[in-house]
C-alpha cells in the first residue's frame, strides 16, 4: 500500500492501458479501520469498515444503498480444514441478497457468483523479464464482461483488508 496522499496508506488501480481508474486510501496512517475506494476524480464509490470479534469481517457500502459483508468461511472435512471467503450483498432497492465466493488457489484467487460463475481472477503480476519481481502488492485482475468493476474492486479491497494486505 502506497498512498497518493501524504502520511496515509493506500493504493492505485490502473487499467490495461496504464490509465488510473481507482484509488484506495484510508487517510489515517495508524489504522485501516475505515478505507475508501474512489474513482480517479476522488468520488467515493465504496466505504469499508472492519469489525473485529470472534469472526473478523469487512463491510462495504456505497451511496446507492448497496452493502456487502465479507467474512471467512470455515469448512472442516476429513481431509483437513480449508477456507474460502463469502460476500453477501444486500441492496436497499429490492431487499434481495446475492452471494459471492472468493476461492484462494495459492497465488491466484477467483471470485464467483452464487451459481459458481467466474466473475474475476486476481493474481500476482508476472514480468516478462527473467528475474524481475514486481513485489507482493502488484496484482493483475481480469473481470468478466457484464460485471460491475467497482463492486469487484470492492470485494478485492475487503479481501485485502481481511488478509491484512492493505
Amino acid at each position: 500500500m502506497r498512498s497518493l496522499v501524504y502520511h496515509s496508506k493506500g493504493c492505485t488501480v490502473y487499467d490495461s492501458k496504464g490509465n488510473l481508474i481507482y484509488r484506495v486510501d484510508n487517510y489515517d496512517s495508524k489504522s485501516c479501520g475505515e478505507v475508501y475506494l474512489m474513482d480517479l476524480y476522488g468520488e467515493v464509490l465504496f466505504e469499508f469498515q472492519q469489525s473485529f470479534g470472534l469472526f473478523k469481517s469487512c463491510e462495504g457500502c456505497n451511496s446507492n444503498g448497496t452493502r456487502f459483508r465479507l467474512r471467512k468461511n470455515f469448512k472442516i472435512s476429513p481431509r483437513g480444514s480449508s477456507s474460502s471467503y463469502k460476500a453477501v450483498m444486500e441492496s436497499s432497492k429490492d431487499d434481495q441478497q446475492s452471494c459471492y465466493k472468493i476461492l484462494n488457489h495459492g497465488s491466484v484467487f477467483i471470485i464467483e457468483d452464487g451459481s459458481g460463475r467466474l466473475m474475476a481472477e486476481v493474481k500476482k503480476k508476472q514480468s516478462n523479464v527473467n528475474g524481475l519481481d514486481f513485489g507482493e502488492d502488484v496484482l493483475t485482475m481480469v473481470v468478466e464482461p457484464q460485471v460491475d468493476h467497482s463492486f469487484i474492486m470492492g470485494i478485492v479491497i475487503a479481501y485485502g483488508l481481511l488478509k491484512c494486505k492493505l
